[in-house]
């Protein structure tokens, strides 16, 4: 885990993980950890399974073997979460899921906890390597 220093505010939290099923719960761990050192308790939950299912998403879509989850707080009642994926092309789209679908709910729930999200291509040229898919959120104080 790293931390990003700056001259003044909170520190932001980014990890490079395994893309597997197995690891959404590292994932978690981090929103928690991140979220309990700003005191912001209430928002762990939320937060985790904001970053479960961006994570999900890439595990399912993606490629490569690693993706990276970030978690940041950019204002003192709002929290940032992303995951970062190689595979540019595989933009994430707002579904509805019918009753009898096994998947297709993750962003529909992202899009219903966050104050808003979205995704930007990674890299520079016409040629993206990745993309960022991110969640923010509004939090008490």
């Amino acid at each position: 885990m790293t931390t990003k220093p700056r001259a003044s505010g909170y520190p932001g939290y980014s990890e490079t993980m395994t893309r597997t099923p197995e690891t959404v719960e590292k994932a978690r761990r981090l929103a928690r950890v991140a979220l309990c050192a700003w005191n912001l308790e209430d928002a762990e939950d939320s937060a985790a399974l904001l970053v479960s299912e961006l994570f999900a998403n890439a595990v399912r879509h993606a490629r490569g073997e690693s993706v990276r989850v970030i978690i940041d707080r950019p204002e003192a009642d709002r929290i940032y979460v992303a995951v970062v994926d190689r595979a540019p092309r595989q933009v994430p789209v707002l579904r509805e899921a019918a009753p009898d679908d096994i998947n297709g709910r993750g962003l529909a729930l992202v899009d219903g906890m966050a104050d808003r999200w979205g995704y930007d291509l990674m890299g520079s040229g016409r040629v993206p390597w990745g993309k960022r898919v991110w969640a923010e959120m509004k939090v008490a104080r």
